[in-house]
C-alpha cells in the first residue's frame, strides 16, 4: 500500500521537465548497467513517475518479444535487465568458443612468455622486456583467462600478473616449474628497470 510518505518521495523524484523521452531513456540506462536496475532508482534517474516507469518496462519487454528481438528484457532479483534471447543459445556458444580456440598471434605467445618467466610482473615491465607497448596484448591475455591480476606492486602502485591455472592447462603442465629453461634468454627485470618504472608511475597514476 502506499504511503503518503512513498507518494511524497516519489513527487520529489519526478523532475519538472523530463530529461529524455521515457522508453528511450530506460533504454539507455539499462545498456550500461551491470547489474539489474529497479524500478525506483529508474525512476529517480529519468525523472518519470514511478507508475509510468513499470507501465514502461513492461510494454518495452513486450515489444521485444513481439518482434522476437535477439534479446529480451526480464525483471529479474529485484530489477530489469537485459538479456539474450534463449533461442540464440547456441549461436552465443559457438562464438564464445570460436574465440577461445582462435590461435593466438606471436605478439601474444610473446608476452605470455615474459608474464610466465617474470610473474608477478606490471604491463610497464612487460612492454620494458618487448620494447613495444603491451596494453591491448594484456587485455586480450586477460579476456582469454590465460593472465590475472595479482595484486599492486607496493613501490610503484602498479596492478600485477600472474599467468593462471588455465593457462597451465592449456599447455598440459602441473607446474611453473615445469615450463622449459626459457628465462636464461630474456633479459632480466634490473636491466630495464629505469624504462619500467617511469611506466609504472603512468600506469598507477591512470589506475
Amino acid at each position: 500500500m502506499t504511503t503518503e510518505h512513498d507518494q511524497a518521495n516519489d513527487d520529489e523524484s519526478t523532475l519538472a521537465v523530463p530529461l529524455a523521452e521515457l522508453k528511450p531513456a530506460l533504454e539507455a540506462l539499462l545498456l550500461v548497467a551491470e547489474q539489474p536496475m529497479d524500478t525506483l532508482h529508474l525512476a529517480a534517474v529519468v525523472g518519470y513517475p514511478h507508475d509510468d516507469v513499470v507501465g514502461a518496462l513492461t510494454t518495452l519487454a513486450t515489444e521485444y518479444d513481439d518482434q522476437r528481438r535477439g534479446f529480451e528484457l526480464r525483471q529479474v532479483g529485484g530489477g530489469w535487465r537485459y538479456y539474450t534471447r534463449e533461442d540464440f543459445a547456441p549461436l552465443l556458444e559457438r562464438y564464445v568458443l570460436d574465440g577461445q580456440q582462435a590461435r593466438l598471434t606471436q605478439a601474444a605467445l610473446e608476452t605470455l612468455a615474459v608474464v610466465a618467466y617474470k610473474q608477478p610482473v606490471s604491463r610497464s615491465r612487460v612492454s620494458a622486456v618487448r620494447g613495444v607497448n603491451v596494453d591491448g596484448v594484456m587485455r586480450t591475455l586477460v579476456m582469454r583467462g590465460l593472465v590475472e591480476e595479482c595484486g599492486v606492486d607496493h613501490e610503484t602502485g602498479a596492478h600485477l600478473y600472474r599467468t593462471t591455472s588455465y593457462f597451465l592447462e592449456r599447455i598440459g603442465i602441473g607446474s611453473l616449474e615445469e615450463l622449459p629453461e626459457l628465462a636464461p634468454f630474456l633479459p632480466e627485470l634490473d636491466d630495464v628497470d629505469d624504462f619500467a618504472d617511469a611506466g609504472d608511475a603512468g600506469e598507477s597514476a591512470s589506475a
